[in-house]
């Protein structure tokens, strides 16, 4: 399962989502936005997508992921839109039997997001904006 969404993350129900009565474990990694980055105060973020693209690309890493670990299941999930400081941004979880597939799945999910999904971040500072890794 793999989505965008311009609500809140929730954190519970997708962790439910993801479990299995065969997984020993539920491995996860939550993003949230945080109030610095690189020296300058960070008050918010916007985040912005190529959406049709950004599904497909999500699609592809949970592909790589049920493919290259063995889980039980697999949810991703990304905001978009403004999000106040300490607010999630990103969610990848898993189900496991056991515990060491499941931090890799996570590890190479969020690693893989950032490479290939087409979402942009913009960050609102007290001296303005400025996108993020688009320099």
């Amino acid at each position: 399962m793999h989505r965008l969404t311009r609500a809140p993350i929730d954190v519970a129900a997708a962790l439910t989502e993801v479990g299995s009565p065969s997984a020993g474990a539920l491995c996860s990694f939550l993003g949230v936005v945080r109030d610095n980055n690189d020296g300058r105060h960070v008050t918010r973020i916007r985040y912005e997508a190529y959406e049709e693209m950004a599904i497909e690309q999500l699609g592809e890493v949970e592909r790589e992921i049920r493919a290259q670990f063995d889980v039980t299941g697999v949810v991703l999930i990304h905001r978009l839109g403004e999000l106040a400081v300490g607010e999630a941004s990103v969610l990848v979880a898993v189900s496991s039997a056991h515990r060491d597939a499941g931090f890799r799945a996570c590890r190479h999910g969020i690693d893989r997001i950032k490479d290939l999904v087409p979402i942009w971040k913009q960050e609102f500072t007290p001296d303005g904006t400025s996108w993020v890794g688009l320099q």
